[in-house]
């Protein structure tokens, strides 16, 4: 899996509630999750997010409450990608079930800027920075994970018969 984008970044402890705030939980469309992502802690983020950028964040990401709408808002929102230094378990575990692709990075979000041009290859675990010329290593999923994201999740994997 390649994604190419630019980067939108956030700090440490990026919890689920201001991904996609509680008062929006009640409905699982997901245009208007996306309309809502992010806007507690970055107003901003809905009208300058385009398809394909790649979202960058510190330690912890995802903590909090263990809602689903969280990696669906942000997948919904346009985003292709997520590097974070670490990722909350229940969110990093809800990625994958809904497709939502996730990669651990510490020394790429360490050196990678706001607005940066990002190259990523999922199945080889490498970070490119377009912008800087850095590249990054990272290690990728095992290739049954993968599949499950690029099929776009745990459900659509199943219906397409390659997982029973």
């Amino acid at each position: 899996m390649l994604f190419e984008g630019k980067v939108i970044k956030y700090g440490d402890n990026v919890d689920t509630d201001v991904i996609i705030p509680a008062r929006y939980l009640n409905t699982i469309d997901k245009k208007e999750l996306a309309a809502h992502c992010m806007e507690d802690l970055d107003a901003t983020f809905v009208n300058r997010v385009e398809d394909g950028d790649i979202m960058v964040a510190g330690y912890n990401f995802g903590c909090g409450s263990s809602r689903e709408h969280a990696p669906i808002a942000i997948k919904a929102s346009g985003i292709s990608l997520v590097i974070a230094k670490s990722f909350a378990r229940i969110f990093y575990r809800n990625s994958i079930n809904i497709g939502l692709p996730i990669i651990e990075c510490p020394e790429a979000v360490d050196a990678i800027s706001e607005g940066d041009k990002l190259k990523a290859d999922m199945d080889a675990g490498v970070i490119y920075n377009l912008t800087t010329g850095d590249e990054y290593k990272a290690e990728p999923f095992p290739a049954f994970i993968q599949e499950i994201i690029a099929t776009g999740g745990l459900i659509e994997s199943i219906k397409a018969g390659k997982i029973k």
